[in-house]
């Protein structure tokens, strides 16, 4: 089993910045994939950023050259900084860890892009 708790949201003006952390415990020598997905009012879950093997990544189209995703080994932790936000990046966003076949997820964190 992995456990995921992401922290970082919160309330930032259009433009504005914000990191996301997600610290994994448990089998967490099993993960392979951690990424971070969104979920808007009213839409369905998308990815929006994924770490492979602790070295390559992969964005959603909406988000690339303004989100990075990273993660410290030492720290279990994985990262998400989002610059230059807009309002339809308002969401919850959640934590996902992949190993084994399994999907682990966090119980999200609410990201709010308002004036």
């Amino acid at each position: 089993q992995v456990q995921l708790v992401e922290s970082g949201g919160g309330l930032v003006q259009p433009g504005g910045s914000l990191r996301l952390s997600c610290a994994a415990s448990g089998s967490i020598f099993s993960i392979n994939v951690m990424g971070w997905y969104r979920q808007a009012p009213g839409k369905q879950r998308e990815l929006v950023a994924a770490i492979i093997s602790g070295r390559s990544t992969n964005y959603a189209d909406s988000v690339k050259g303004r989100f990075t995703i990273s993660r410290d080994n030492a720290k279990n932790t994985v990262y998400l900084q989002m610059n230059s936000l807009k309002p339809e990046d308002t969401a919850v966003y959640y934590c996902n860890a992949v190993g084994n076949g399994m999907h682990y997820w966090g119980k999200g964190t609410l990201v709010t892009v308002s004036p």
